[in-house]
């Protein structure tokens, strides 16, 4: 599995959030942005992905802005990456059986949700709060 920029960032994000978090200041996305060096435009969209994921919360209007769903403690990474990359299994025919017209022949698909679930479960057994205390993502 590669994790894309949107996963890299989207975790950036929920740790720069948490740090601030900490603090109970509520985030803007252009004050994450400017920390992380990274495009307000993107950050916004990244932002309506974890919301939806149910990893963050925002507040609209002047005083408005961002803050974690939950406390980083149960927030798992897995979440995360889920809300912003989609599914994280190796290969798409373990989420539609409709992609791949090899499922009944397939002698490589136990191998594959073996992969997939072994990735799933090291995402999910590590949380936001994991993360700030092995320090920080780069």
């Amino acid at each position: 599995m590669m994790v894309s920029t949107r996963g890299r960032y989207a975790l950036r994000l929920m740790v720069d959030i948490a740090k601030q978090g900490e603090a109970g200041v509520l985030v803007t996305m252009r004050q994450a942005a400017e920390r992380q060096g990274l495009s307000v435009k993107y950050l916004e969209q990244l932002g309506g992905a974890l919301v939806r994921g149910g990893v963050l919360k925002s507040i609209r209007g002047v005083s408005g802005g961002y803050y974690l769903a939950r406390p980083a403690e149960e927030i798992r990474i897995g979440d995360v990456l889920r809300a912003t990359e989609g599914s994280c299994m190796p290969v798409s025919c373990l989420d539609d059986e409709s992609k791949c017209n090899r499922i009944a022949d397939c002698e490589a698909r136990e191998f594959w949700r073996g992969m997939g679930n072994a990735i799933n479960d090291y995402m999910d057994s590590k949380t936001l709060a994991d993360v700030l205390a092995e320090g920080g993502v780069r």
